[in-house]
């Protein structure tokens, strides 16, 4: 994303807040979970895009909340507009936790969240909680979907709170990777590896490269 930068001569004339940049990042499509098996944002269908219109697009976590303990949030990608959600995954993960009661920190590879080929869910987040002050949060950034050249990059970032241990802890977790097909991915799903999502927000954006 471009960044303008201003001086105080070119804020002084300036007349109206229309003339700022409007910014490159494009809300698409907000699902909003209540019971919720899966959320699937899927091209042409219900105003979603998921096509060469944007480079990048990004996914908005807010408030996603299982009705599964330990349950993990994850997506799948489909490049037959969701008829099948299972697109051979390579990725690899990393996490670091802190419980409320101090006991115990830890920061390193999650072996069991990476996936050597696996066609199955990516975990985004880590033994979810429910207790109704738990949730998670976070961004999946997916580049250059559309393309029929490359595989299919992604990065994430997300933040749960812990079910298991002594206290609650907040769980940090960043995953990458990528689906690999040279075929236009053209929809995603979000879900539990166990249970619905019970509630929370996903935001769908297009982000420009200029």
């Amino acid at each position: 994303m471009a960044l303008v930068k201003y001086n105080n001569n070119s804020l002084s004339s300036v007349t109206s807040a229309a003339n700022f940049p409007a910014g490159a990042m494009t809300l698409i499509k907000t699902l909003t979970a209540s019971s919720s098996s899966t959320l699937s944002f899927v091209d042409g269908s219900s105003d979603v895009v998921l096509d060469s219109t944007y480079p990048i697009y990004v996914f908005k976590f807010i408030g996603i909340h299982a009705s599964t303990d330990n349950a993990e949030f994850g997506f799948n990608m489909s490049v037959d507009t969701g008829s099948n959600y299972n697109v051979a995954k390579t990725t690899t993960a990393f996490r670091a936790y802190h419980p409320e009661d101090d006991s115990s920190t830890a920061f390193g590879y999650v072996g069991t969240f990476d996936l050597a080929q696996g066609t199955g869910l990516q975990p985004l987040s880590i033994n979810q909680g429910i207790a109704n002050d738990n949730c998670a949060v976070g961004t999946l950034h997916l580049f250059n979907p559309s393309s029929t050249t490359f595989v299919k990059h992604f990065i994430a970032n997300t933040l749960n709170n812990h079910s298991e241990g002594t206290a609650p802890a907040p769980v940090d977790n960043y995953i990458a990777g990528y689906g690999n097909t040279t075929s236009a991915v053209d929809a995603i799903q979000f879900a539990y590896s166990s249970g619905t999502i019970d509630a929370g927000t996903i935001k769908l954006y297009g982000l420009n490269d200029s």
